[in-house]
């Protein structure tokens, strides 16, 4: 027989290791022999695969765990937040307080309202005179950021938002978001003082943003709730705007 795999070059072998779907890397080809497992876990195969789809980051580290979480967390990034305009009416959020008419889904720019900046941007969650708020509860496991990575590399957390008001009425907006533990102990949170929109005011588009890190391990599941009411109990949904909420894994 000629010469097998093991003879070849290193950096040939690892151009074709290369090639393989990632998790059939880690999985897989790390249990063929000690050379493919040291491979599988150095820097340059995880480098090379970066470069291959494009993915860049700041930092020049050689730290292959590093290089290797940088390339998962890229390939999974992704809004973890289900149906965040309305498309699906409420389907996915838990509705904390309905008060007042309730929570309505209007289409952009709405009665006295401003285009998104996005036009990807359809509709809009809307509050009325009592309080409204919602929340979504995120599993992190079960969108696959595995506990060793959410305890040792603690990715950074990117949690954002956008509100308005309408032009004829005032309204007021808020934020609360949660990491929680398996036992939804709270281990970080972000919440925003109530934000006073006056009325005549200019109903342009507000985003809101934070940025969880160095949150410290245990956290399984982020908590988003958000919500407001209109300050002229004015029946209807005359209350602040809601859309577009976000939360992300950064790589």
């Amino acid at each position: 027989p000629g010469p097998g795999m093991e003879s070849l070059p290193e950096a040939v072998l690892i151009r074709i290791l290369a090639a393989i779907p990632a998790v059939d890397l880690v999985l897989v080809c790390r249990l063929v022999c000690c050379q493919w497992k040291n491979l599988v876990d150095g820097a340059a195969l995880w480098i090379l695969k970066c470069q291959q789809e494009g993915l860049t980051r700041a930092e020049s580290e050689d730290d292959a765990e590093n290089w290797q979480n940088f390339y998962f967390l890229s390939k999974k990034r992704k809004n973890l937040i289900k149906n965040p305009c309305g498309e699906e009416d409420l389907e996915h959020w838990g509705e904390v307080e309905n008060g007042g008419d309730g929570w309505k889904i209007e289409e952009l720019p709405g009665d006295f309202g401003k285009e998104f900046p996005s036009e990807e941007v359809h509709k809009y969650f809307v509050t009325s005179y009592e309080w409204c708020r919602k929340a979504q509860v995120i599993d992190l496991r079960a969108e696959g950021y595995w506990e060793e990575l959410m305890d040792t590399t603690q990715p950074k957390i990117m949690v954002r938002d956008w509100y308005a008001g309408r032009s004829d009425a005032g309204c007021l907006y808020e934020l609360c978001v949660k990491l929680l533990s398996e036992n939804e102990d709270v281990l970080a949170e972000y919440k925003t003082e109530t934000v006073t929109i006056p009325q005549d005011n200019d109903a342009n588009w507000t985003e809101i943003s934070h940025t969880f890190a160095n949150y410290g391990p245990g956290v399984r599941f982020v908590c988003f709730e958000h919500g407001g009411q209109d300050t002229l109990f004015w029946k209807g949904w005359y209350g602040v705007r809601v859309t577009n909420s976000s939360v992300t894994v950064e790589p």
